[in-house]
């Protein structure tokens, strides 16, 4: 576990003394739908699903990553700690002594930033700091769920790795926990609770939910459990036709708007969000890969529904960043194609902030779900999401149809109306409209799946 880190021929200053300002740790809103900082500002979750961040990256490919993220509106990554019993990072060295999680491999008296010799968790520790510097908040997966499964963790082995992952990471105020990690809640349940409990034990200061596996919802197992304080659903990677699976509750299809729905008419309330929708660049139903794959379009719909549904962030995905695939990788999934230095730039990476500046630039923690605000809705691609503040509506179009709004939800005899680019972020003024009645709106451009765009409602001072 011993190494050097040269670049270039230069050692490589790897961390600095400069005391860096820590983020406040994240809770949740007075209302119990949304998240919030410590100081009460609206904390609108846009995360990406950088999986194998800890164990694929060098601390300099580590920085690149989160920087561009970073640059790109992101506030949030999602981790794997630990993807297989016998995890190694890009270094060698291995996180467990082996492969048993009640114990973690660990140098005493070392941390990261000893540029010489440090082992799998002060690598973790590095990255994490590097996340905060940038403002970014990283979700923690304690355990994969494939490695639970198999039964390479017991009940009390989780009880001891919890407590350790606990008492490692309490003090650093930008990580949220998220147990599970594509798992239902039924396999090995006594595992997951006793990770939840644990945690929650050991770390009281940072919100914890549960990553379920594809087309499931925390709440289905965990909703009244304490150590849970927010639900978090996988709603992808099918399409409406693939999404036909014997004894799953849940054949939404693409419609993930669905569990917000149902998230959100659970006691006690909880906030909710999609924690893994269909990624971009990858195959539709991912193991066909003479599917089409999903596109920045599907991204833009699957955000702006489930959010418009009252969800409190959302979590983008690409297929080779997810992963960190690099061509020549023995273990590329899904039909990955490019490395994930280029895929990083794809286009709905970059579209996905104005989803976050649309709702930032509004008053927050009055938004509400409204689908009376729509007269003319349509299924599956037709539809129209909805929501409104105190003196806004917002209403979301996949394909550019045209958009009947019931006037008179909103106080004021006329209201501002504009166009909202989702795929840009800029604005097409329409002028005034009067509020009374129904009010008729024609998005520019033709009516096609992939046309969206967001009719933004304002009442006028």
């Amino acid at each position: 576990m011993k190494k050097l880190f040269i670049a270039g021929g230069i050692l490589l200053c790897l961390y600095t003394n400069a005391q860096v300002k820590p983020l406040q740790a994240l809770s949740i809103s007075s209302n119990k739908r949304f998240f919030q900082t410590k100081d009460g500002k609206p904390f609108f979750w846009l995360g990406d699903t950088g999986w194998l961040l800890f164990s694929k990256t060098s601390r300099e490919d580590a920085v690149e990553y989160l920087q561009t993220r970073k640059d790109q509106g992101f506030n949030l990554i999602q981790v794997m700690v630990l993807h297989e019993a016998n995890e190694k990072n890009v270094y060698g060295d291995p996180a467990l002594e082996n492969g048993d999680v009640s114990k973690p491999l660990i140098t005493p008296g070392n941390d990261y930033r000893d540029t010489k010799a440090y082992d799998y968790w002060d690598h973790v520790d590095y990255i994490i700091d590097e996340a905060a510097k940038r403002g970014l908040y990283v979700g923690l997966v304690p355990v994969w769920g494939s490695i639970v499964k198999s039964g390479k963790v017991s009940v009390k082995q989780a009880a001891v790795y919890a407590r350790f992952l606990a008492l490692r990471f309490k003090d650093r105020s930008n990580i949220v926990w998220l147990n599970g990690g594509d798992i239902k809640g039924t396999d090995s349940i006594g595992v997951w609770k006793m990770i939840g409990t644990t945690i929650k034990r050991f770390d009281p200061n940072h919100l914890q939910t549960y990553h379920p596996r594809g087309r499931a919802s925390s709440s289905e197992w965990f909703h009244k459990e304490t150590w849970l304080d927010f639900n978090m659903f996988q709603s992808g990677h099918r399409n409406y036709s693939q999404d036909t699976t014997t004894g799953e509750p849940n054949h939404y299809g693409e419609d993930n708007w669905k569990y917000v729905q149902a998230d959100y008419a659970l006691k006690p309330v909880k906030p909710t969000m999609d924690g893994e929708p269909s990624y971009e660049n990858i195959p539709q139903g991912l193991h066909d890969y003479s599917r089409p794959k999903w596109t920045a379009a599907d991204v833009r719909r699957y955000a702006y529904w489930e959010v418009f549904a009252g969800g409190a962030g959302f979590t983008y995905g690409e297929n080779s960043v997810m992963q960190f695939h690099k061509p020549g990788d023995a273990d590329a999934n899904y039909d990955v194609k490019g490395s994930w230095k280029e895929k990083i730039h794809s286009p709905g990476a970059s579209q996905v902030q104005y989803l976050k500046q649309l709702l930032l630039s509004h008053s927050y923690f009055d938004r509400v779900p409204d689908q009376s605000l729509v007269v003319n809705n349509g299924e599956q691609y037709q539809r129209v999401a909805a929501m409104r503040g105190k003196d806004y509506a917002l209403l979301y179009t996949y394909t550019g149809r045209i958009i009947q709004v019931q006037m008179g939800k909103l106080a004021g005899k006329t209201l501002k109306a504009y166009w909202f680019d989702p795929r840009s972020g800029k604005k097409i003024d329409t002028g005034t409209i009067g509020n009374t009645g129904v009010g008729t709106f024609d998005p520019p451009g033709t009516e096609e799946n992939g046309n969206d765009w967001v009719l933004v409602l304002e009442k006028l001072n």
